[in-house]
């Protein structure tokens, strides 16, 4: 039992806010249910997102509400708040929250009170200042951005038979991804596998007529695989035609003309940006310790250095790495720490309530898997190294038994053995993301949304996704 009554408040509802809230519901079932305990999340999204299958889900190989994970579903014993934290004062035990509620009415912001805090808002895109890149460029961290880009994509394709103006046929035809690491080049292999079969279907387009361009900054991609399978990724891209430019930046977008610290110019109507992330903003709005990355400083048994009753792991914190042979070493920011982090938080908040000790999280890193299309992919796994089918398997495999819930392993697992039974899906369904333009222009208004044209920009079509 718990030595006193405890106001446990979860910030994020990503990996670590779902685990850490699901194990703690699990461990404290006694006392939620006797009221002497009570366990809040705070997200912006009411589902989390299994972050790992987006690339298969822009290319349509899984649904899109099979990558998520409804949390009311999964934590009925907690309160669920729709909202952004945006800042937290843990001197007086309070967090502000700007609720969808709030937000609507114009109405000040929530003050919520808690007696044990769990920071774990997850991370942001991190951009840098290139001229064009906020007015052209898209993301690849939400399932919406996934599947925006899946119907950007077909719908360039749909651009391109559609006309014969060679240069609006040879910019939606150009896909420039910017960023080397598991996003940027799972999403690249996955949607140029995608197409090259949807090419099969347009009269006039052929997978040859398609430029695809990975453009990476330092001198090698996936640095998680290591050098060796890192170097193979690269030829296995070339090989299928796909332009790699190590040591290279993106210079400027804007005009959409994708323009190269080399010098190169590509006139583009798809810049993806998967070039790292950077912690939530949340975490420089509260008064709790911050290393030069801006991340929380943490202790081995992801308490929040300094400080009491305040707790943090994943993204948003520097964990000691207490298996690593070099001093100051930090666990990486993947999904493979992030679920560990959060069971062994949960247990430690648990201990902590109990008048027990805690415990110092500590997992020797495994390795890692990436897809690189269909029946392709690359892993190193305790030291062993995978190319091809067998690595593509086991990435589906290991992800298969990661993903929260048996309900969702069992559709995604439904999913894949349908797609081998049957032919790929190629809709592109960009007016789900304005599904009102057409009842607007129908009704004399202006549509709100619309996709842009070729030449001259945006134009007021209810349809598309651009």
């Amino acid at each position: 039992m718990v030595k006193e009554r405890a106001r446990i408040l979860v910030v994020g509802g990503g990996y670590v806010g779902m685990y850490t809230a699901l194990r703690l519901q699990r461990s404290l079932k006694r006392e939620l249910k006797e009221g002497t305990a009570e366990i809040t999340v705070v997200t912006p999204d009411p589902y989390m997102t299994y972050q790992p299958f987006l690339p298969e889900a822009a290319a349509g190989n899984i649904s899109p509400r099979h990558v998520v994970v409804p949390l009311r579903r999964v934590l009925p014993d907690c309160r669920i708040v729709i909202g952004e934290a945006t800042a937290v004062d843990h001197a007086a035990r309070t967090a502000t929250v700007a609720t969808l509620a709030t937000t609507e009415k114009g109405l000040p912001p929530e003050h919520l009170t808690y007696d044990e805090l769990v920071l774990a808002p997850g991370s942001i895109a991190r951009t840098l200042p290139v001229p064009g890149l906020a007015d052209h460029g898209i993301g690849f961290k939400t399932v919406e951005e996934a599947i925006g880009l899946r119907n950007h994509v077909i719908e360039q394709m749909d651009i391109a038979s559609s006309t014969r103006d060679p240069e609006i046929r040879d910019a939606a035809l150009t896909f420039v991804f910017v960023g080397g690491g598991f996003a940027g080049v799972e999403a690249l292999g996955e949607l140029e596998d995608m197409t090259r079969y949807a090419a099969r279907y347009y009269h006039n387009v052929r997978p040859e007529d398609m430029k695809w361009i990975l453009v990476e900054a330092s001198d090698r991609i996936l640095p998680e695989v290591g050098a060796d399978l890192g170097r193979y990724t690269v030829s296995e891209l070339r090989r299928r035609n796909i332009d790699v430019r190590l040591n290279t930046r993106l210079e400027s977008c804007l005009n959409r003309v994708a323009v190269l610290s080399d010098g190169a110019r590509f006139p583009t109507r798809t810049v993806v940006w998967t070039a790292g992330v950077k912690p939530h903003p949340v975490l420089a709005a509260t008064d709790l310790p911050l290393d030069a990355r801006g991340r929380l400083v943490c202790t081995p048994q992801l308490t929040v250095e300094g400080t009491t009753h305040a707790w943090a792991a994943g993204d948003a914190a520097a964990v000691p790495d207490v298996t690593a042979s070099e001093p100051g070493a930090t666990t990486a920011p993947n999904a493979q720490h992030a679920v560990r982090q959060a069971k062994a938080l949960a247990d430690n908040i648990t201990r902590s309530l109990r008048g027990e000790p805690l415990q110092s999280y500590s997992h020797k890193y495994a390795g890692s898997v990436a897809s690189l299309g269909f029946h392709k992919g690359v892993a190193h796994v305790y030291g062993r190294k995978l190319k091809g089918y067998p690595a593509w398997f086991m990435h589906r495999t290991y992800h298969l038994s990661r993903i929260p819930t048996f309900n969702r392993k069992a559709r995604v697992l439904a999913e894949w053995t349908l797609a081998g039974l049957f032919k790929r899906e190629i809709v592109s369904l960009g007016s789900l993301e304005h599904p009102r333009a057409e009842f607007e222009l129908a009704a004399g208004g202006k549509p709100s949304g619309g996709s842009d044209n070729p030449k001259t920009g945006p134009r007021d079509d209810p349809k598309g996704s651009s």
